[in-house]
């Protein structure tokens, strides 16, 4: 029985069968208010290669009422089960299906998501289909390589606004009529990109003007309840800018109607590209002052839609097996235009990918569950675990080495001639690398078999020898493939990669580069012979620019030169590079955690990019959290919540380190001290001159001091009163979820895991607010209970829900041996499917190496002595 699975070899079979034409689609969502069930007609025309074949449409619903295909009734018991409706005895050439059905309404962001909106208690709705999930709407073909037209018609409540793919059908009028939204039909796309949102949103319309009059009409919209924060103007900006850099390297006009941007309640993701109308999380509209880094991480997920546009939509992988190709070039091109174009906010933005994306890239490809770039797909399960570090920020580093492999003039040109000559089609990559050789006259096949088709991180070292007088008399860079991770499949292998050397001096207390070359290298060492007879730098910095992707190393002279002047490069990308490779180390157990604490303690006064700054937050707490030896794990704390606070009242007054170091303090804040500061802050009886407690800073200040048993109930009560929004709502979720008592526990875990019938994000919020580091012992009971659970969390429930589930509650504060052994029993003998078990298996991998990170550090202050 395949459940709701599809796998590949029944994709390509059905491909080779048909040619699907056209779907018409009517909804009816009258009764979108009141939730439940809708009427959902589906007509498909479509073409078979093959007299009296049998095959099958996709669909999810709770009812089923009529199958007519070719005008013969088909007996909808007999045909219609496991999200299957079988279609026997297809006539040669053309044949037309309607199904109709009643579908549901979702919370799970799945399918089309219905939202009530408690400041005005009214439903939004919205559809997510990527992967599988337009058939939770209409009977679709639900693979990417079925191309077809989609024209949709909606009955809507009225003063309802409903927006598509396409613009609506005004030939009956300028405005809808009897409440039905008709729309013109879609070009050729896939199932899954298309769109429908729905509900009494705001909007704001403009427009790009292009060259030679081109013209795309602009829409933003969200709730009316979030209309006073949105910054249109600013997103708009962030939108033409990509529209200019995208059409000049693309040279292909943008290829849809219109360019819709909405923001959504409750999205599982950032954002998503569908055709002309792309869903973006709400959360991106600002309630509260956030930093610069939080805009330019908005405006990159607006350029990766953006690009999606190009890449995507009008060509689209034939199967999944390619996703990489879809996402590595959306993050690619969004930082690169977000780097190069003329009169970007942000050029530094290579620092943040390197700072954020590549960190989260070498998490992943440090994992038992690590895979090649191009990935095997063998079904649906395995595509929904695959939107990874791999899959977006492995996939994203490799295209920016291959681009400085090629030129990226070259690049683009190949890009080029792969939009035209597949537009609305399906590729492999294979029809992509063919244009880049072309263009480049560079044979890309060993390359890409030994970065796209193999799995594991390489590590770049340099050797330095040097005479008397401090002159480099032989240089080289050592090339390593370490083991890949226990269960890991494949061999790690030596791979060729285009890098930069950057030679550094210290010069008036900065770190400055004198030189730099760009070089290729491959195999175990490879010598690079410019360098010999120059004076020894105060700092080698290989893969300098971070061209490729590999972990790097600093020799013995360059890292005591870093260790004491890491803050003082005056280029933001080294000390960046310099930053993810201290935490690399800390994680593999190179560095002592309390080691790291130090090095960072040193050097984040004088960083001035506030994306790092933060990540730097993230990544201390998460050390000293997990990675610290228990024993001084308590001091590790305290050392850093001291660091804090000082930060936070040297911080410049109102500016973004400010508000980075209360949300940090906020974070971590523990003695009573603190937490009696805390509370002065929230309300008001201390202030720090330009810091803003806002709605959100309020939430961050409370939550903590709930987790920490300084306010109970009767707070959070008051707190939401003040922000009785959805995003209010979630923030009281996770402070409930977060007291310090065994009832509190034991009601987050029954409403997320025994009643199940909690929204998406309400969830998420439960889950976040149940998981508190200071409360390991009152967690450690819930070790069992996952176990006993998880399983039947994952049978029962949508992807989305049972994925945060599996994840989110799985016991990493349990460092501990036996959580390991606990986790390989219940592996042993659940007999879990391949996504659940790839998602259990990374989160035990997560254990073992806080474990031998926490041996680490032990080891190294046991040395110290």
């Amino acid at each position: 029985m395949p459940g709701t699975n599809l796998t590949r070899e029944e994709a390509q079979q059905r491909a080779k069968l048909l040619t699907v034409d056209s779907y018409e689609i009517e909804l009816d969502l009258s009764g979108a208010q009141e939730g439940g069930t809708y009427p959902s007609v589906t007509t498909v025309r479509f073409q078979s290669a093959e007299a009296g074949a049998e095959t099958f449409i996709d669909l999810v619903a709770p009812a089923v009422h009529e199958v007519v295909l070719n005008g013969h009734a088909l007996d909808v018991a007999a045909v219609f089960r496991d999200s299957r409706i079988a279609l026997p005895h297809l006539a040669a050439g053309a044949n037309e299906l309607r199904v109709v059905a009643d579908c549901a309404y979702t919370n799970t962001g799945e399918g089309l998501h219905r939202f009530v909106d408690p400041v005005d208690e009214q439903a939004y709705l919205y559809t997510q289909f990527e992967v599988p999930d337009a058939r939770r709407v209409f009977a679709s073909f639900e693979q990417p390589d079925l191309k077809a037209t989609f024209r949709f018609t909606v009955t809507a409540p009225e003063g309802w606004t409903v927006i598509s793919n396409s613009p609506r059908d005004t030939s009956q009028g300028a405005e809808p009529k009897d409440r039905v939204w008709a729309f013109e039909p879609t070009p050729r796309i896939s199932s899954y990109i298309t769109a429908l949102i729905v509900g009494p949103y705001h909007a704001v319309h403009s427009s790009y003007e292009g060259k030679d009059g081109q013209s795309v009409p602009l829409g933003i919209y969200c709730r009316p309840s979030l209309a006073e924060f949105l910054d249109a103007d600013a997103i708009f900006d962030v939108t033409r800018q990509g529209f200019d850099w995208f059409q000049e390297k693309f040279a292909y006009d943008y290829p849809f109607a219109k360019y819709d941007q909405l923001f959504v309640p409750e999205f599982n993701a950032g954002a998503m590209e569908n055709a002309g109308a792309v869903t973006i999380r709400d959360q991106y509209v600002f309630r509260s002052k956030v930093t610069d880094a939080a805009y330019e991480v908005r405006a990159e997920t607006i350029l990766h839609e953006l690009a999606h546009m190009w890449f995507g939509d009008l060509v689209t992988m034939e199967w999944w097996n390619d996703l990489w190709l879809n996402e590595s070039f959306a993050t690619y091109t969004s930082i690169a235009c977000q780097a190069y174009a003329e009169g970007s906010k942000w050029p530094h933005a290579w620092t943040t990918f390197a700072n954020s994306m590549k960190t989260w890239a070498y998490r992943q490809d440090q994992l038992p569950s690590t895979h090649p770039i191009m990935a095997d797909i063998r079904d649906l399960d395995d595509v929904l675990v695959n939107f990874d570090g791999i899959t977006y920020a492995k996939g994203a580093s490799v295209l920016k080495q291959l681009v400085a492999y090629v030129g990226m003039d070259a690049f683009f040109k190949g890009v080029q001639g792969y939009f035209k000559a597949h537009a609305f089609g399906n590729t492999r990559l294979s029809d992509l690398l063919g244009f880049l050789e072309e263009t480049s006259g560079r044979d890309l096949t060993a390359w890409s078999k030994a970065w796209l088709e193999t799995a594991g991180i390489n590590v770049l070292r340099p050797e330095v020898e040097t005479d008397e007088q401090g002159a480099i008399t032989a240089f080289a860079v050592r090339q390593e493939a370490p083991a890949l991770p226990a269960g890991a499949k494949g061999e790690p292998v030596l791979r060729p990669h285009r890098i930069a050397v950057g030679l550094y001096e210290l010069q008036d207390g900065r770190l400055v580069r004198t030189d730099r070359i760009e070089l290729d290298i491959d195999g175990p060492l490879t010598a690079v012979p410019e360098l010999v007879g120059r004076a020894r730098p105060t700092v080698v910095l290989l893969n300098d620019d971070d061209l490729s992707y590999a972990k790097v190393r600093l020799d013995e002279i360059s890292l005591a030169n870093v260790t004491a002047h890491l803050g003082d490069f005056t280029e933001s990308l080294p000390r960046a590079l310099c930053w993810a490779s201290a935490w690399d180390m800390t994680r593999d157990g190179e560095l002592a955690t309390r080691d790291y604490l130090a090095l960072v303690l040193s050097g984040i006064g004088k960083e001035s990019d506030i994306g790092v700054v933060q990540s730097l937050h993230r990544q201390v707490k998460l050390a000293v959290d997990l990675y610290a030896d228990p024993a001084w794990r308590a001091e590790g704390l305290a050392t850093w919540t001291e660091a804090t606070l000082e930060h936070l009242r040297a911080a410049e007054p109102g500016s973004d380190h400010q508000l980075a170091w209360a949300r940090a303090f906020a974070a971590t804040a523990r003695t009573e001290g603190q937490l009696t500061y805390l509370s002065a802050l929230l309300d008001g009886a201390a202030e720090i001159e330009g810091l803003a407690v806002d709605t959100e800073l309020r939430w961050a200040f409370l939550e903590r001091l709930v987790a920490t048993g300084v306010v109970d109930e009767p707070a959070i009560a008051a707190e939401l009163e003040r922000d009785a929004t959805a995003a209010g709502e979630r923030h009281a979720a996770t402070a409930r979820a977060a007291r310090p008592t065994a009832e509190a526990k034991a009601a987050a875990w029954a409403a997320v895991v025994e009643s199940g019938d909690l929204p998406n994000a309400v969830q998420e919020a439960v889950i976040g607010g149940f998981v508190q580091t200071d409360q390991r012992e009152l967690l450690a009971p819930y070790t069992e209970k996952f176990f006993a659970a998880v399983k039947d969390v994952w049978d029962t429930r949508s992807h989305e829900i049972a994925q945060q589930i599996a994840v989110g509650l799985y016991p990493s504060l349990q460092v501990t041996p036996e959580t390991l052994a606990a986790t390989d029993a219940w592996l042993a003998a659940a007999e879990p499917n391949a996504a659940l078990r790839r998602l259990v298996s990374e989160s035990r991998a997560g254990v073992e190496r806080a474990l031998r990170a926490q041996a680490a550090d032990a080891a190294a202050a046991a040395a110290a002595v």
